[in-house]
């Protein structure tokens, strides 16, 4: 593909993201998880759980985040609420890739530690952001969730971009949360934060895409690469840069561009 222009750059981006962001997106991505709910408390803890999950074959998230509902009795919220240790025993044979059942309970229990001392997530959020992006919220909030005892193992199923990471599953989370819904595809039932402060959830897709069209130059796909990134969606749309996430990961998955 030839090296487009600037103004051709954004007419193609967003030529691409409109194409992608429509309902049947849902058929076959994580974001169906959360609009199985209507209760915001349950819409954050489903999207949360299944972002966390969100890496390897994405058949294999699917059906591993349906039995998770599920083993959480299709009330998320209800059930870390008011678990107890019986409740949790059944959680025990729950396993995707890293992620097994020991993780999974010391996430029910700092979850429930997270709602009963801020209410919910977008609030903790908001305390933290900062008007320019989310990622110093993302790093306040590892360190909120595991500050409970909790096993080691656990740790590395949130990212930090305070080390450096891209933190890609939660800030997909973040997107799901934040951004508008009237497309049909994100949630928007955060309404304190604003699409601007999003950074795009950069993966092998997103990443391989953006480099061939000149939008990133680092090779590692980490922090850094993410502050160059959100750089150049932010010039492209000041108020919405992640709508372009739509167009790298259609590109990269639908079009193998």
């Amino acid at each position: 593909m030839k090296k487009l222009k600037a103004s051709e750059l954004k007419d193609f981006l967003d030529e691409k993201a409109a194409l992608y962001e429509q309902p049947k997106f849902i058929e076959t991505d994580p974001v169906q998880i959360p609009h199985l709910f209507t209760e915001k408390e349950d819409i954050e803890i489903a999207g949360f759980l299944t972002a966390t999950i969100s890496w390897g074959n994405r058949k294999s998230i699917l059906t591993n985040a349906h039995k998770l509902m599920h083993l959480l009795g299709n009330s998320p919220y209800d059930f870390i609420m008011h678990h107890d240790q019986d409740h949790l025993g059944s959680l025990d044979d729950f396993v995707h890739r890293t992620f097994n059942g020991i993780d999974l309970r010391y996430f029910l229990t700092a979850l429930q530690h997270i709602y009963t001392k801020y209410g919910d997530m977008e609030t903790f959020y908001v305390q933290y952001a900062s008007e320019a992006h989310l990622q110093n919220a993302i790093h306040n909030f590892k360190k909120e969730f595991f500050s409970l005892e909790h096993p080691a193992r656990t740790q590395k199923h949130i990212s930090d971009p305070a080390k450096n990471s891209a933190a890609k599953r939660i800030n997909m989370f973040l997107r799901w949360m934040i951004r508008s819904p009237k497309a049909g595809v994100d949630l928007g039932i955060w309404h304190t934060l604003s699409p601007a402060q999003l950074s795009c959830p950069l993966d092998v897709h997103s990443g391989n895409v953006a480099r061939k069209l000149g939008l990133l130059k680092r090779k590692q796909n980490d922090g850094k690469a993410l502050l160059e990134l959100d750089k150049k969606l932010r010039s492209l749309d000041a108020l919405d840069p992640v709508k372009y996430d739509y167009a790298l990961f259609g590109l990269g998955v639908f079009e193998k561009f």
